[in-house]
């Protein structure tokens, strides 16, 4: 669900037609739904509620100061994957000790700040790691409290860039290792054992890759729990979305209309508190994408329609620099006009203006005819957009707003030209 809809031939954003934000602060413009965030981390925090969870926000999705802010007021943890996270948590009023820290490089200076600050956990995915942290703790007269990242070679059936629970990727310790790990850790004078932590993969849209993980974790965890009384297990994220959703209805009627609904709160508990509430412990759950990526869009003005004897090329102002997915991922984003089009649908690819054949947003999808000046949102850009934008071709950033009902915040100002340079020098 989402607060994203049509009404009068026009789409809005909670209580605001997205058009006049487009003309009031110009393209390329990322626009943020509050309530579509709240809605997602509560729906997911009360309907998992037998399992005393601790929702912590993968920021990696969207680390935007205005978001992470409306998240924390809703009691929202968050998982990191930098010191820089780390700070922009802190500033948007988060709270260390509600925070887990995951990755595979943490440097000596990170492990640091988040000691200092009280991180709830690290979650460590090597031997090598875990003897960083215990050396940095030690110098720094802490203790530092962990989850080992435990690798369960569970095939997600996810893209092959965004799975990480195979023993063919980076992350995490192989399963059958994690008692030896335990035990040499339990022996570690600057380590608390606080947990354990599973995590497969990204944009996962059954729930049966997470109930195989869990039910395969279910006896480790409680050896774990026995021997080093571990007080909680975290599932990960990666619970998928709808990308493609029609508008009407915030998507329900599209959703209730499908042989193989989407993932949903409901869904995923269904599947995994009976495998989890006998534990007996806090559940942490890491969902990025589920919360925001349906809260967002990228409005983009078509500059040019330009017409050969194969194909019809819709350019607009947004580019690969502002949303990478579809060139990085052949992702799928719904794209629609921000003002109702009428006349026979015509097979489109949508492009930007960047000098790469691969800044294709779309190939040969069915469009409204389009023309020069009219403007279209790119759906479901919430999450891994603009974190994954960049300066390429010296084009400064989009602006971000985040809606609020009939109010705007003005969550980022859009870049200007010195914006590109600041920090340089030419000599």
């Amino acid at each position: 669900m989402h607060h994203f809809y049509k009404k009068n031939g026009s789409l809005f954003c909670e209580q605001l037609k997205l058009d006049n934000l487009a003309e009031k602060y110009g393209t390329p413009l990322y626009v943020y739904s509050a309530n579509t965030f709240r809605e997602h981390y509560n729906k997911l925090n009360d309907t998992l509620a037998p399992l005393n969870p601790m929702i912590c926000f993968a920021m990696k999705a969207n680390s935007n100061l205005a978001v992470l802010r409306t998240l924390a007021k809703e009691g929202a943890g968050f998982d990191i994957v930098s010191g820089g996270e780390l700070f922009r948590v802190l500033k948007a009023g988060g709270k260390a000790g509600k925070c887990v820290f995951a990755g595979v490089g943490k440097t000596d200076e990170e492990i640091a700040y988040a000691l200092k600050e009280g991180i709830y956990a690290f979650h460590v995915e090597s031997y090598p790691e875990l003897e960083q942290i215990n050396r940095v703790a030690l110098k720094l007269k802490k203790v530092a409290p962990i989850a080992a990242r435990v690798n369960p070679n569970v095939d997600a059936d996810t893209h092959h860039k965004i799975t990480t629970g195979t023993y063919e990727n980076k992350f995490g310790i192989p399963f059958e290792e994690i008692p030896a790990f335990y035990a040499k850790a339990s022996r570690l004078a600057g380590i608390k054992l606080r947990g354990v932590q599973v995590h497969i993969g990204s944009q996962i849209t059954s729930v049966k890759p997470f109930a195989a993980a869990a039910k395969k974790m279910l006896p480790l965890v409680r050896t774990l729990k026995a021997k080093y009384g571990i007080e909680y297990f975290g599932m990960g994220g990666g619970l998928g979305i709808v990308y493609d959703p029609a508008l009407e209805s915030g998507s329900a009627a599209w959703w209730n209309k499908q042989k193989n609904p989407p993932l949903t709160p409901a869904s995923y508990a269904k599947a995994i508190v009976p495998i989890l509430k006998p534990l007996g412990l806090k559940v942490l759950l890491e969902p990025g994408r589920f919360i925001s990526g349906n809260a967002g869009v990228l409005l983009a003005e078509v500059v040019h329609v330009k017409k050969t004897a194969k194909k019809n090329f819709v350019i607009v102002d947004a580019a690969m620099n502002d949303l990478i997915r579809p060139a990085f991922y052949e992702s799928y984003h719904q794209i629609e006009p921000l003002t109702a089009k009428s006349g026979k649908a015509i097979s489109s690819d949508v492009v930007g203006p960047i000098c790469e054949s691969g800044d294709t947003f779309c190939k040969n999808r069915p469009l409204p005819p389009l023309k020069a000046g009219d403007r279209v949102a790119f759906l479901s850009a919430g999450a891994y957009g603009f974190v994954m934008s960049s300066q390429y071709n010296s084009r400064p950033r989009a602006a971000e707003l985040l809606v609020d009902g009939r109010k705007v915040v003005v969550a980022r100002k859009r870049e200007t030209l010195d914006d590109l340079i600041r920090g340089e020098r030419a000599s």
